[in-house]
Order: structure tokens, then sequence, then C-alpha cells
């Protein structure tokens, strides 16, 4: 894996404003603040460079790790879990490096994507063993596992062997060891692999609830509409590097070089096109999708919010729908990372 080349990353300036970040020493902690800190940080594993200078800082809520495969992704996670050190750089998690200082454990909860368990215990069995890890005497982390395993949903299948569990049961089962001891830190990787649409449903209920808590909680996925409906505050990997931090609609304004797609639901959507090629220069493209419906293109969305409606007034029409379909994290994703 090589770093990005000059021709296909951002400017210096536009990377800066889109990840937030800016140069110096690494900042203080609070639990209210930063959580997670990465600076500076590269690893790799022989002739292959997983992260390359990686700066990052992630706080309180969920946030959505994305780019392809191999982009380090994993590596990261790793990283902040303690299960590897950088070759150089820093990482801190709550103000600690994991890979040096254990106690950081008792605050992180990790649900790894390897299917990996003890296959004859139960569930319930096995979530208390690892909640017990963390110090809890045998009643309180059988007490703190079952209260888990109720959180994701498998109180009714806690007493079955994992070996007999379908994959979606497996993987709410991972996760309640992940939460059963109440992290203030949270590092969920591929979390929703397997399970089936409603399971996928409420495992996003609860991750968005486990953000909404307090806690820092980082997912990576690689199924985007799943996690907008988590969040939207991303961050976007690509070949070891950061491409970008924050949220999706931000960050959606900031690339002024890519046009809008904006589509207008109204009556009569014939003559408003017309009218809106006429009036507005800065409307590039229209074109009539349906009976009651256009799509245009526009590289100033603001004054396409106030000017569309203005126009359908000056007609007598009523704009019952609009919408963007390039301000989601589909289109982020595809502009930042695919056509890079």
């Amino acid at each position: 894996m090589s770093a990005m080349t000059p021709s296909t990353e951002m400017s210096e300036e536009m990377s800066e404003e889109m990840s937030g970040e800016v140069s110096g020493e690494v900042s203080e902690e609070t639990p209210e603040t930063a959580r997670l800190i990465a600076r500076g940080v590269s690893k790799s594993f022989g002739p292959i460079r997983a992260l390359n200078e990686f700066d990052l800082e992630i706080g309180p809520g969920v946030t959505g790790l994305l780019g392809p495969n191999g982009s380090g992704k994993s590596t990261l996670l790793k990283l902040f879990s303690g299960q590897l050190r950088p070759d150089t750089g820093t990482v801190r998690v709550l103000g600690r490096d994991p890979f040096r200082d254990v106690s950081v454990f008792a605050a992180l909860g990790l649900c790894p994507e390897q299917d990996k368990f003890y296959e004859e215990l139960t569930g319930l069995d096995f979530v208390t063993a690892l909640t017990r890890l963390h110090g809890y005497d045998a009643r309180a982390a059988r007490e703190r596992a079952a209260a888990a395993m109720a959180r994701v949903g498998m109180t009714a299948h806690e007493r079955k062997p994992i070996r007999a569990m379908s994959r979606g049961m497996r993987q709410r089962t991972k996760i309640a060891q992940a939460i059963a001891h109440d992290p203030a830190i949270v590092l969920l990787d591929e979390p929703l692999t397997g399970a089936d649409p409603v399971a996928r449903a409420e495992l996003i209920e609860l991750i968005a609830r486990l953000g909404a808590e307090g806690r820092c909680v980082v997912v990576s996925s690689h199924v985007l509409h799943e996690v907008e409906a988590m969040t939207h505050q991303v961050v976007l990997i690509r070949f070891g590097r950061l491409r970008a931090q924050g949220d999706i609609v931000r960050l959606r304004t900031l690339l002024d070089d890519r046009p809008y797609r904006i589509r207008v639901t109204t009556d009569a959507p014939r003559p408003l096109a017309s009218r809106l090629l006429e009036r507005l220069d800065h409307v590039r493209a229209v074109s009539v999708v349906a009976d009651d419906a256009l799509e245009l293109t526009t590289l100033e969305l603001d004054r396409a919010c106030f000017d569309i409606p203005q126009l359908a007034g000056e007609l007598g029409q009523t704009v019952r729908g609009f919408t963007s379909p390039d301000a989601d994290l589909e289109s982020l994703y595809r502009y930042l990372i695919e056509e890079a």
C-alpha cells in the first residue's frame, strides 16, 4: 500500500479545514473533550504502510469510521484498543497510552470483526467470563452480563451454546461483552455483520443510544446508509491518511467545486424548469424526471434554497418536496474516496 500521491490528495488548506485538525502538541484530555487521540501515527507491516503520519481526535458521541478495504481502519482500532503500538507518533485513550497502561481497559469496550468464541459456552457464560476479567465478582459479573444481553435483545437466547447461535446472535453477543462493564469508549468493527434486517435496525438504535449517553463510540463499517442512520459524524480514511472528519452536511458544503443535485416536487415541473433556466445563473442544468418532479444542478446550494421557492411562488406553484440527493454520506464518500 502506498501513500496518497500529490495529484489525488486534497490541498493542505482544504484538508485542514475538513479535518478540523490544528497542528501542535497533544491536547490535554478530559472526559468532556477528546477521548481518542492519534498524533503523527505511522504503522507498517513489512513493506506495507497501514497508517502514514495519521492525526485524529475523537470525542463523545458516535463516529463512523469509513474507508475502502486496506485503508487502515482496523489498524487504527487495534492501536486505540492497545493491540498494537505505533511505529512513530502518539496514541492516547483518555489521556493514557493503551499499549502500556492496562488501566485503560476498564474504560474500553471492543467488538472485533473476527468471529472467535469459546464455542462450548452459552452466550451468558461467555459475557460473564469476560466481564469478570474487569475485576467484578461472580455475582456482579453475572448481573452485568444479563443486563448487557438484554440490551442487545438476547435474553431469550442467552443460555444457548454459542456454537448453536446464528451469525446475527453471535454479533449481538460480541456487542454485549463490549458494553457489559459500562465503558466510556466503545470500538465496534463491522458490528452489524450477519444480522438480519430487524436485528440491524435494533442494533443501529442501540449504537445511537450509546453515543447519546455520552460515550465515545467508533463504528467501522462498509454499509454507508447504516452509518448514516447512527450518526452524521464521520472519519474518512484512504491510503492510511485522514481524508476528512466532521459532520456529513458540513463536509459536503466544503466541496464547493462539486455541483449539488436538487430534486423539487411540484404540480407543474415543466414551467418551473423553464423559469429556473431563464432566471438563475447558478443553475447549470434542469431536467423533468416525473410528472410532479424536476432535478437541477447548482454550485450554490444556499442561493438555490432561497431562489427556487420564490420562483415557484411567482408561477403560483407550491413546492411540496425539496431534497438534495448529493447531500448524503454516499455522495460524500464517492467524492472523497472513490473519485479522489
